[in-house]
């Protein structure tokens, strides 16, 4: 039996995931957990906006569905988007254009669904910072995490408080930096792009079914 403290969990995502595979194969993956579920977080159009070929109209068929799923089944749904990290990424203003479309039309959508709530994180100030993103710069570090964790909590109506994040200027990278970050994350990223492959390639969820988790732990 678990204690009071404990909840259980398990965790789908891969990363480079496109949102066909997250609103779909993950979907029904969590949807056929025993017992069922009385959350799930669902984040995912990032990695689709980032390639050629964004079907806007295909990826909001995909949240609706969804929606429409999670409602069938009885399941509180948290849908979720990351920060921006478009001032520090090549093109980042296209990409940024895109996003907002997104979260627009997700938030009209699911304006009169009582299960779902939407956590659009696009415009908050403390993920847009270099200071809460990891070396490659598209994908939060531990305290970006825990912002994101803390506002998610919120949302849920739980007590939580966001940690503070340093907003003042943070000095661009010189040359060689941005070099040495080009031939790191971007060149390999057009090579995937290329080849058809994924950063998530070969990888397995981290906890593919139910597992206990100790709740009393402060975030």
């Amino acid at each position: 039996a678990l204690a009071p403290e404990d909840v259980l969990y398990a965790n789908f995502a891969i990363r480079g995931r496109l949102l066909e595979p997250i609103a779909t194969e993950q979907l029904d993956a969590a949807l056929a957990l025993d017992p069922k579920p009385d959350l799930i977080t669902m984040a995912g159009g990032g990695n689709d906006m980032m390639r050629p070929g964004w079907d806007f109209d295909r990826a909001m068929e995909l949240v609706g569905e969804a929606v429409r799923r999670t409602r069938s089944a009885g399941v509180r749904l948290l849908i979720i988007s990351g920060g921006d990290p478009s001032a520090q990424l090549p093109r980042g203003g296209p990409f940024m254009v895109l996003a907002d479309q997104f979260m627009d039309a997700i938030a009209e959508l699911v304006e009169h669904e009582d299960h779902v709530v939407f956590l659009n994180n696009l415009a908050v100030p403390q993920l847009r910072t270099p200071r809460v993103w990891s070396e490659d710069r598209l994908h939060l570090n531990p305290l970006g995490h825990r912002v994101v964790a803390a506002r998610a909590l919120a949302a849920l109506g739980h007590a939580a408080e966001v940690p503070e994040v340093d907003l003042s200027d943070v000095p661009r990278a010189g040359l060689a930096a941005q070099a040495r970050y080009t031939v790191r994350y971007v060149l390999p990223w057009i090579g995937r792009r290329l080849t058809g492959r994924s950063s998530g390639d070969g990888r397995v969820p981290k906890f593919a079914d139910w597992t206990p988790v100790d709740a009393s732990v402060p975030l």
